[in-house]
Formats: structure tokens, sequence, C-alpha cells
């Protein structure tokens, strides 16, 4: 259901963008829709013709004229507002009703062959939050990405195996939070463009296009501990005990 609305969306946004730019070429300025056309032409012949000089001249050329005229066009500024409307509005409802990650694995394997297919647990979103399960559930190493949302991972709800469990996390604007266990040792290896970063007791404010470190004392020769790798180009990561 909730693949079928995200697919609705979608298509109604494309027939937005498609009764806009008729509406920029029925009402307004018609030299913008004809010049962003010729930009498009330019593009395809010079494409074609690469890589020879006179083709990759008119490719650019026409590529710098498609974003020009692109940015010209009034229903270009209004369906990029509706978008930011629209991705302000995803966030907050992922706010309230957060995604959880259910742990379900399962196994096929093909005919002839010794290559299992495992089905990951966790799942890349873009606009809805996510949050490990508020009971026991099996461990997998993660390594996701997401846009603009929060994630949740409780650690203290699954049992780690002997040796390095892998967090991988790749993301756009939101906070990360990765709950720990007090026994478990943690390297934390964070980039972000601008946020902060909370680590235990260690607090690091306004990082601007920085990358951070941080290592507990008894990682190296620990039975369990967790390799905690993420960036970020806005937003805050919190790892904390629990």
């Amino acid at each position: 259901m909730l693949r079928q609305q995200k697919t609705d969306h979608a298509a109604w946004l494309v027939m937005i963008a498609i009764v806009l730019f008729l509406a920029e070429l029925l009402l307004f300025q018609h030299g913008s829709v004809f010049f962003l056309l010729f930009a498009i032409g330019c593009m395809y012949i010079g494409r074609k013709r690469m890589p020879k000089l006179s083709g990759v001249v008119l490719f650019w050329f026409g590529l710098i004229s498609f974003i020009i005229s692109l940015a010209s066009m009034v229903t270009f500024r209004i369906s990029l507002f509706f978008i930011l409307v629209y991705i302000i509005w995803q966030y907050m409802q992922s706010k309230k009703a957060p995604v959880q990650i259910q742990p379900i694995m399962t196994e096929r394997k093909h005919e002839e062959s010794s290559l299992l297919e495992r089905k990951p647990r966790w799942k890349n979103s873009f606009f809805s939050s996510q949050k490990t399960p508020e009971h026991v559930y099996e461990w997998e190493d993660i390594n996701i990405q997401g846009g603009i949302s929060d994630v949740v991972i409780d650690l203290s709800y699954t049992v780690l195996p002997k040796g390095e469990a892998v967090i991988v996390i790749r993301h756009l604007i939101g906070n990360v939070q990765i709950l720990v266990p007090y026994e478990v040792e943690v390297l934390l290896h964070h980039s972000v463009i601008y946020g902060s970063a909370i680590v235990f007791e260690r607090k690091e404010a306004n990082l601007w296009n920085e990358t951070i470190c941080f290592q507990t004392k008894g990682y190296e020769e620990a039975e369990q501990k967790v390799k905690i790798i993420t960036s970020m180009i806005i937003g805050t990561i919190e790892v904390k005990h629990v």
C-alpha cells in the first residue's frame, strides 16, 4: 500500500510538471520554451559528434543554455517550490510515524548453484524515518542510505556476534542515533558537511565539512565491538550508552 501511494505521488508530480510546461508554452513567453528545445537539440547533436571538438563545444553550449533557459521559466520555479513543499511535508510525516525495521531474513537457493540470495533486512528510505524494533531481533550488519529522515538503531535488543559488527549509514539530511550497550566497544568514523556529533560524553558542535574519528580504549582487544561509519550533508550523529 505504501509503495502504491509513493507511485501515485510520483505519477501526479509528472502530470503536474507536464501541465505546467504546457502552461508555459501557452500563457507565458514562448521564447524560453523554444530556446529550451534548441538547447536540447544542441546537446543531442553534440553528443553524436563526440569526441570531436565541435561535438564537445556544441554539447556544453547546449547544456549551459538548457540550464539557463530552464531557470528562466516561470513554471520551473513554481514546480521547484511545490517540490520543496512536498519534501518538507514528507519529512514532517516521517517524524510522526517512523518505519520499524523488521527482523525478517529470507534465503533462496538458485538451482545448480551454491550461491545463496539473502534479502537484506535493512532498507534504503528517502523520506521515512527508520528505527529498529522494540523487541529482540537477530543481528545483521547494516549498510543503508537515507534521504531526509531520521534513523534510530538500538543494539540493546540484539546479540552482537563475537568480533566486529559493522554499521554503515549514508545520509542527506536528518539525525542518526545509535544506542550501544555499556559492555560493547565502539569505533566511529563520521563525515559531515554541516552538523554536530555527540559520542558518549564528547560533544562536537558546528562541524563544517569535517571528518572525525573516535574509538573507545578497549576497542582493539574487545571480543564484541561495533564499527560505525556514517556520512551526511546536514545533521547530527549521536552514539550513546543504554
